[in-house]
């Protein structure tokens, strides 16, 4: 890389520990970044994961107050966040490099919609469980647990917009502010990307500076991003992801 590509991949990096503590896209301005440097769309999926991994968790750790009274039912979701986290790795490296190259502009498009949709998922989501008088008919239960699964095999496949399939998933079926389901959210973020890079650190090619200047750059985001989530206002935070991965969208297609 040269010094611009690496001040450009630095700033992505603590852009996107922002963006991830707040609503969980920060891979939405990493990869098109790592794309436009020139790294293959497997190597920057790759490299981004282990890149976000210390900004995931100082993400966390900025929500470590809105986690008090939750450690049971964060336990509980973090076995079906690190069973599907491994799934997901295992099957980035199983598929073939074209079948990826193929399948992670379906991803960043559908995360994309996502993104811009997010109000509408939080609303209907909030009028669903007000009519049902309360937290949904299960809470916590297996259907919960099983739809937290299943993204998190998508969050270590690919991580964009994992944040918010968890979120959306959780304030359909527990009654606690938002808050506090985004701390529980940075948690299991955490988890799947930790354990896809323990996966990926021993079987898979990365660009170690990529994920050194990604892993620096997240960390500082995560902890701005942490702390200044009740001031910044989502629509311009989603206006600049959804931007952003378009701009992602374009590089993959016209590769």
């Amino acid at each position: 890389m040269t010094p611009y590509e690496m001040v450009a991949v630095l700033a992505a990096g603590v852009g996107a520990g922002a963006a991830n503590a707040v609503v969980g896209n920060g891979t939405l301005i990493t990869f098109p970044v790592l794309l436009a440097v020139g790294l293959p769309p497997v190597t920057a999926v790759v490299s981004n994961a282990l890149g976000l991994v210390p900004g995931s968790v100082s993400a966390a750790v900025g929500y470590r107050a809105a986690l008090a009274g939750q450690r049971r039912r964060v336990l509980r979701l973090c076995v079906g966040a690190l069973f599907g986290g491994i799934c997901g790795a295992v099957l980035l490296l199983v598929l073939p490099a074209a079948a990826v190259e193929r399948i992670v502009p379906v991803l960043v498009g559908l995360a994309l919609v996502l993104v811009a949709c997010q109000p509408l998922i939080a609303r209907r989501a909030a009028r669903r469980r007000a009519a049902a008088g309360g937290p949904g008919p299960r809470g916590e239960g297996p259907p919960l647990l099983a739809g937290l699964t299943l993204a998190s095999v998508y969050g270590g496949y690919f991580s964009a917009s994992q944040g918010i399939l968890y979120l959306a998933l959780m304030n359909a079926f527990l009654d606690e502010p938002l808050h506090r389901l985004n701390a529980i959210k940075n948690v299991l973020v955490a988890v799947v990307n930790s354990v896809a890079a323990l996966v990926f650190l021993f079987v898979a090619r990365f660009d170690w500076t990529a994920v050194l200047l990604i892993a620096v750059g997240s960390t500082v985001g995560g902890q701005v991003g942490a702390r200044l989530a009740g001031f910044l206002r989502p629509a311009v935070l989603r206006a600049l992801i959804v931007a952003v991965g378009a701009l992602g969208l374009a590089e993959l297609l016209r590769h």
